[in-house]
């Protein structure tokens, strides 16, 4: 089905996507935001099955979301139920994304990364914090900084709650609750508010 996804992905990978939404019969919507998700696919109770991507990727995390989630749904066609995210998903995955290993689709500062990644691709691209860096640009949104830049002791806020930077693990970060005192594992790339002590 036609949609204005073509507006959501870079200009040179269309055709290829436009051949994989003809070949496979499936909704797409864009949705807004979600922050447990990119995207998502299921089978509906009519029998049909649908996609759904958030509108707030940009065109490099869209394109790799929406081919991810195309994989689900021709797993499922060739496989049934199978685990989400296991053998199977990962080979018919990594196969729909060698068309789209090319420069002039994705720049040479994601292509490295990506390829790394889909050597044994994760449920999640941000399980990736080296490819989920590069496809953002290795940009926080505008006021915010990436956990990872803040020093360690200082203060953030997230989602309207106060905490301090604690110790690095591997690709997370231990941060405290400043009220409650508690401690929360940060993703390494999550985007967040400094705080400035007066």
């Amino acid at each position: 089905m036609k949609s204005d996804y073509q507006n959501y992905i870079p200009k040179k990978s269309i055709p290829f996507v436009d051949f994989l939404i003809e070949k496979h019969s499936f909704d797409l919507k864009i949705v807004n935001e979600r922050v447990t998700k990119h995207g998502d696919f299921r089978k509906l109770p009519n029998g049909k099955f649908q996609i759904t991507i958030n509108n707030s990727l940009n065109k490099f995390q869209f394109l790799l979301t929406l081919i991810h989630e195309i994989a689900h749904h021709v797993t499922y066609e060739k496989f049934g139920r199978v685990q989400p995210h296991g053998k199977e998903w990962k080979t018919v995955f990594q196969h729909m994304m060698l068309p789209f290993l090319h420069p002039e689709i994705y720049p040479k500062e994601i292509l490295g990364h990506l390829a790394s990644y889909l050597k044994n691709p994760k449920a999640s691209t941000d399980a990736d914090a080296k490819l989920s860096l590069a496809l953002r640009g290795n940009v926080a949104e505008s006021g915010k900084l990436f956990i990872f830049s803040i020093q360690s002791g200082g203060l953030f806020e997230f989602k309207n709650t106060i905490y301090k930077r604690g110790n690095q693990r591997r690709t997370r970060i231990e941060c405290q609750n400043i009220k409650t005192k508690k401690i929360y594992l940060f993703h390494q790339n999550a985007e967040v508010t400094p705080v400035f002590s007066k």
